[in-house]
């Protein structure tokens, strides 16, 4: 499938601050795609930079295959969403929507048939005489993303659209986000510091650290196989737990620095003293009655969801489990751990990479 927006050794320069580093990504049209990564990472400053409200430095910006460079914001044929919402509080929802075809010329009934056609579909059909301050922060968000809609343009950018709602809202949100997303067959990029919104909306997850793109792929795949301990620990809720150890004697086997040295076998072929990082998710560690596990901990927070508890080591580092259901554990217990030897993740000490 085409590319809509192609990024080429694309570098933005604030003075002597490098905010986007040799930047190459291919968006597909009518994917959905999610930059995600920490505050500073140069995420939206990239996702400024596909609408024109940034000019890059270097490199070279297409969509739909035209070199946007010094094409002004409003000739790009983009729309973006805020998390601001940025609608105009003197406008009806109705104003809102056409406000921008009517600035085209577009003739009044037509733009009205627009607005009601839009409105329908994103739900909006009863608020169209209402102004932003009679409206609650979901709907304003809908009228954010109708108002993108109404132009049928390349590509969507979102930018942390959901940030200002509630915890519950914004799982009914990006629900509908990703529902509208594939009846209307857009192009869609989406910036996020939250990684389960990138894991649950996006077909292809970009993770960003200081500038750089550190991977991209589909979400699982960034899950299953980071390419480093960052995208490890940052992809995954509760995070990956990460143990420093070194290569046993018989380059099978892990000496892990878990409060004090333990020897265990992994089956992980390592070489004799060097130096590692082992990785291993929360449910991919299990509880196993002392003298049947590999170590032995005691356990310092017990939490429970009703259908999920997370258990807390009292270790250097601290260890989470994630089980399913209620334990009958409680803190101050030493409970055996046993590591699923197949989900294993090694990192180099040094360079943070995968081996």
């Amino acid at each position: 499938m085409t590319a809509q927006i192609e990024l080429s050794d694309v570098n933005k320069h604030y003075g002597a601050y490098h905010a986007l580093k040799n930047i190459d990504l291919a968006i597909r049209k009518g994917s959905f795609t999610a930059l995600v990564g920490p505050s500073g990472c140069g995420k939206s400053t990239l996702l400024r930079s596909l609408a024109g409200l940034e000019s890059i430095s270097t490199g070279t910006l297409k969509i739909a295959g035209e070199v946007m460079n010094r094409v002004p914001p409003r000739k790009r044929d983009v729309a973006m969403v805020f998390q601001s919402y940025a609608l105009y509080p003197h406008m009806t929802v109705e104003q809102n929507l056409t406000y921008s075809l009517r600035i085209r010329g577009t003739p009044k009934a037509e733009a009205k048939k627009a607005a009601e056609e839009v409105a329908a579909t994103t739900g909006l059909s009863h608020l169209l005489g209402r102004y932003p301050r009679e409206l609650s922060g979901g709907q304003r968000q809908r009228v954010a993303m109708s108002r993108a809609i109404i132009r049928h343009p390349k590509a969507f950018l979102f930018d942390e659209p959901l940030s200002n709602l509630d915890a519950a809202l914004r799982v009914h949100m990006r629900k509908e986000i990703r529902a509208l997303h594939d009846r209307l067959g857009a192009t869609s990029v989406y910036v996020t510091h939250d990684q389960i919104e990138a894991m649950t909306m996006a077909d292809h997850v970009v993770v960003m650290r200081a500038g750089v793109i550190e991977q991209q792929g589909r979400p699982l795949d960034l899950y299953d196989k980071p390419v480093n301990k960052f995208v490890a620990g940052f992809i995954g809720s509760p995070a990956m737990n990460f143990i420093p150890a070194s290569g046993g004697v018989d380059g099978h086997s892990l000496i892990l620095e878990l409060s004090g040295r333990q020897h265990v076998a992994t089956g992980v072929p390592i070489a004799p003293g060097k130096k590692v990082t082992l990785g291993l998710r929360p449910e991919h560690v299990t509880i196993v009655p002392r003298g049947e596990g590999i170590i032995e901990v005691p356990v310092a927070i017990v939490e429970s969801t009703g259908s999920t508890t997370y258990l807390t080591t009292a270790t250097l580092p601290e260890l989470v489990v994630v089980l399913n259901g209620r334990a009958h554990i409680s803190s101050g217990d030493v409970v055996g751990l046993d590591f699923a030897s197949s989900q294993i993740h090694l990192f180099d000490a040094d360079t943070e990479r995968r081996l």
